[in-house]
């Protein structure tokens, strides 16, 4: 494990030489973020991004959401994709917010502990691990270590996670051999080397920064 986290520090200071330190967009609050990443399910950052404005041009606040016709809800998010499920988990998970808290503040959470705070939100269907992890690290400022499809797929194939790990269980196992400190921007330049580098069906091998710390097999072909 301890090889691990050295080389997992190697790997983030050298995509911080290559990439800089990122920077997330603009900050939202919790329950933004929250409806956003339930948004961003399947889908890019542009249609996720649409729906969200649309849903917010169409409802002033996250309560008329909560309490619409769920059909004006589909309506106004279908730039996101699947939103006949997005519009239901939303609107679920907006009225089962306010029936344990009685608003839709989540704040509070950062008040717990950070496995705390994320095991309240994974109890509400359609909020995973990465959907927590989300709204803890670029909402809260809490340390969490989101893993989207990019971040899985590049963790693999350079062979800082074992092949078979799940998607679930590569959560707590990233968090393990990064330090805490640098989830935000490790999360944020693995992000960008898996869109701009270390492609799924062709990675650039020989332009990737971290070539000489990475171990997938087939990338002298």
């Amino acid at each position: 494990m301890k090889n691990l986290q050295t080389r997992a520090i190697k790997i983030h200071e050298t995509l911080l030489k290559a990439f800089g330190e990122p920077i997330w967009r603009n900050p939202l609050p919790a329950i933004d973020e929250l409806v956003s990443t339930i948004l961003s399910q399947n889908t890019n950052d542009i249609n996720r991004d649409r729906a969200f404005d649309a849903l917010r041009a169409k409802f002033p606040t996250w309560e008329s959401v909560r309490d619409a016709k769920t059909k004006d809800v589909i309506d106004a998010i279908k730039p996101a994709g699947l939103a006949n499920q997005k519009g239901p988990r939303i609107q679920q998970v907006l009225k089962a917010i306010t029936e344990e808290r009685g608003s839709l503040n989540l704040d509070f959470l950062k008040e717990m502990s950070v496995d705390d705070a994320r095991n309240w939100l994974t109890k509400f269907n359609g909020v995973g691990p990465k959907t927590a992890a989300i709204v803890l690290c670029f909402s809260l400022n809490m340390p969490a270590f989101p893993v989207d499809t990019h971040v899985y797929r590049v963790t693999g194939r350079i062979g800082l996670r074992p092949e078979k790990m799940n998607v679930e269980q590569a959560h707590p196992y990233l968090e393990s051999i990064f330090p805490p400190e640098t989830y935000y921007a490790a999360h944020l330049n693995l992000i960008r080397l898996g869109r701009e580098v270390c492609n799924a069906r062709k990675p650039l091998c020989p332009n990737c920064p971290i070539n000489k710390l990475c171990e997938y097999k087939d990338k002298t072909k």
